[in-house]
């Protein structure tokens, strides 16, 4: 064997599998399987540190959206204050869905409703016909929001809601002023609904009309639905109507439903009770 070809064959037994691999044609099997292989393991391992890395920070981007979302929908959306001296102005609290009752043994700033909720210690299985708003489970007990004014009386009552639509789970916020039948504002904050259909309900335009409508009658019945088509203001029931979303009928639903699931006995009715029966 020349004396050239010795010594690369003696350097390539010397490398092991590595040198063998490496000696080989680019064009080989084992070779082109074995670089993916390592291709797609050095990604995943990136991928995973980049994640591990921005945790952290990804929750606190989420902390600080939800935030936002609460004061506008508060009405406490004034550049001109920082958010933390808005935030101040409103008051978190724990309600027992059951009781409508406060609960202090739980810690406000842990506490997460979605992860209660896939918890059978912490939530109840809904029936078929108590889940009109397709959630699945309930959790046993939900945060609420109280805003104070300057004098620090409670002048709005912000409650979360959720419900499936067409493609996905709408989360988003109610704000009711002190009657706990008008609508201060609604907003949604995460959705998966189809964009210039059910994604409307992004829409300043659509949520604006909400405003000032009434969820229960004078004898005190949740009356309040999204109907097809526009609200016609000559009907008797105009105040109770909120204009639905063209081309968006299954979304259009899911948004009445949930309302209508949180806001009366399965949700948050009990703890409306408990309010109106306070104010005296």
């Amino acid at each position: 064997m020349p004396e050239e070809d010795q010594k690369s064959d003696n350097q390539t037994k010397q490398g092991g599998f590595l040198g063998r691999l490496l000696s080989m044609p680019n064009d080989s099997i084992v070779k082109t399987v074995f670089m993916t292989v390592m291709v797609c393991l050095v990604c995943a391992i990136v991928v995973a540190t980049a994640a591990v890395a921005l945790k952290e920070k990804q929750e606190i981007n989420k902390l600080v959206d939800v935030r936002k979302n609460i004061l506008q929908v508060a009405g406490l959306d004034d550049d001109s204050m920082s958010m933390e001296d808005r935030f101040a102005l409103i008051d978190t609290k724990i309600v027992d869905l059951e009781t409508g009752e406060y609960v202090d043994e739980l810690d406000v700033d842990t506490f997460d409703q979605r992860v209660a909720a896939k918890d059978p210690e912490q939530s109840v299985e809904l029936s078929d016909d108590e889940d009109i708003a397709g959630i699945g489970r309930r959790a046993n007990y939900a945060k609420v929001y109280l805003v104070k004014d300057d004098s620090d009386q409670v002048n709005k009552v912000i409650l979360p809601v959720h419900g499936y639509g067409l493609w996905s789970t709408l989360y988003g916020f109610i704000s009711l002023e002190t009657d706990l039948s008008t609508i201060y504002r609604v907003i949604f904050y995460e959705h998966g609904e189809t964009p210039g259909l059910g994604g409307e309900v992004d829409n300043p335009n659509w949520r604006a009309v909400w405003n000032g409508k009434q969820l229960f009658d004078e004898n005190g019945e949740y009356n309040f639905h999204l109907v097809k088509g526009s609200v016609n203001p000559a009907n008797a029931q105009a105040d109770y109507q909120v204009d639905g979303l063209a081309g968006a009928t299954l979304t259009t639903n899911g948004v009445s439903n949930l309302f209508k699931y949180w806001l009366t006995d399965q949700g948050f009715g009990p703890y409306i009770d408990k309010l109106r029966t306070s104010q005296g």
